[in-house]
């Protein structure tokens, strides 16, 4: 009961604190928080399936919320039709093309036995197959990207709903785990995490270069969303007295009720996800996933086998992480390659779950919103701070200047800090693992 109460506490802080933004600096800016925490502990729930419950280290995170971004793009933006013409049935042949190398290569390996003839064959055969790969999907990637770069320059999506880009960034998030997972679960967790870390530098480096499929460093503007634009709100006569009748004008009242919209399907995503985590943690399920993390040893003697439920977690949890890459480039309503910086927002998502708790998913939900909240208010407060100190100087003082342009780096020492402090005061995080 006292856990339950400290629990509830928690968390009541927490939207304290963003109710508090709201009052003090606006309304917009609390709701931002409130998105961004939403799937920021998306995020983290999908990290606490694979480390907290698993023991699993991926550095990885980037790459699958990038891929979750990717998804956004290749669903819900409408198909180019002058780049398709130009050189859309040539890149499919090429990718298919690819994909049977690498499947022919895989039934090579499993054919023939002896090392040596193995390594040649398969060797000569991707060479080979390389070659021709390029050679096919080359010219057609050269003809779609100089279809209008400036606008297009790529095949754009389906045109369907974005919300179906949700679960499909998670399908993509989980296929591509499935094919790290296959072939490094079998490292140790430092290793682990340098594959983890290597493959995501490389999903990244598609995403910013392929522009035929992306853009690259153009990025895709204009997303489809799943709520009102502001703009036929604010046509709206009805929405208009609506807003004046709450005392806003309605510009300001079309920008909050399309992020409380916004809060609202996240809000939706997150307790299902939540739902869903606490009945497999608390399953046979779960609890064997525990004992694997504690004493592989002792599970492997007991014939359970490790490497095959390592890669059902990492698959779950990476899947996660797709969802909610494709919720942060909804909320954008734009794809930008340029902004996915793996070691960064890595280190921040680690910081929420050990915050929050390693192996308790309301734990990695809290870590979420909490550490959101600082990482947004550290700077603004920051400024409040030196302003203050500095207050006593003349306004063009050398080292009043330096201070204030020094603010915006105080994020990471602050994270860092903040982390310390947690680590001595609270080692299993605000809401342990029970």
């Amino acid at each position: 009961m006292r856990d339950n109460i400290k629990t509830y506490i928690l968390f009541a802080a927490v939207f304290l604190l963003i109710v508090i933004t709201g009052f003090i600096q606006s309304w917009n800016s609390a709701l931002f928080i409130l998105n961004m925490g939403l799937i920021s502990a998306v995020m983290s729930l999908g990290v606490n399936l694979q480390w907290g419950i698993a023991g699993l280290l991926n550095v990885g995170i980037m790459g699958f919320v990038g891929l979750g971004g990717l998804a956004t793009v290749l669903i819900s933006m409408q198909p180019v039709p002058e780049a398709w013409n130009a050189g859309g049935p040539r890149i499919l042949l090429g990718l298919l093309f690819g994909v049977l190398t690498i499947g022919l290569s895989v039934l090579i390996y499993k054919r023939i036995q002896k090392a040596r003839l193995r390594f040649i064959s398969i060797s000569i055969f991707l060479v080979i197959g390389f070659f021709v790969y390029k050679s096919i999907l080359t010219p057609g990637v050269v003809a779609v990207e100089a279809v209008n770069p400036a606008a297009t320059g790529y095949l754009g999506g389906l045109g369907l709903p974005v919300l179906l880009a949700w679960p499909v960034g998670g399908l993509l998030a989980a296929g591509a785990a499935w094919i790290i997972g296959k072939t490094a679960l079998g490292l140790r967790s430092d290793y682990l995490a340098i594959a983890t870390l290597g493959i995501s530098e490389i999903i990244i480096a598609i995403l910013r270069n392929e522009d035929w499929m992306t853009r690259g460093v153009k990025n895709v503007a204009g997303i489809p969303r799943p709520v009102p634009y502001e703009i036929d709100l604010q046509a709206s006569e009805d929405f208009v007295n609506r807003a004046a009748g709450f005392g806003l004008d309605p510009t300001t009242a079309s920008t909050l009720f399309v992020k409380i919209a916004y809060a609202g399907l996240f809000g939706l995503v997150l307790i299902l996800l939540v739902w869903l985590s606490q009945r497999a943690l608390n399953s046979p399920w779960g609890r064997m996933m525990r004992a694997i993390r504690d004493n592989e040893t002792a599970a492997e003697a007991m014939g359970k086998d490790i490497k095959s439920r390592h890669l059902q977690i990492f698959i779950l949890g990476s899947a996660v992480c797709g969802i909610a890459g494709a919720m942060m480039t909804t909320l954008d309503a734009q794809l930008t390659p340029g902004a996915y910086q793996p070691l960064r927002f890595t280190f921040l998502i680690w910081v929420m779950v050990i915050v929050g708790g390693s192996g308790s998913n309301l734990g990695s939900i809290l870590g979420g919103f909490l550490v959101w909240f600082l990482w947004v208010q550290v700077e603004p407060i920051g400024y409040w701070l030196v302003d203050i100190i500095t207050a006593p100087m003349d306004p063009d003082s050398p080292i009043r200047l330096h201070l204030l342009d020094s603010v915006a780096q105080m994020r990471l020492l602050t994270m860092g800090l903040f982390l310390l402090l947690m680590l001595r005061f609270y080692p299993r995080g605000l809401i342990p693992e029970k």
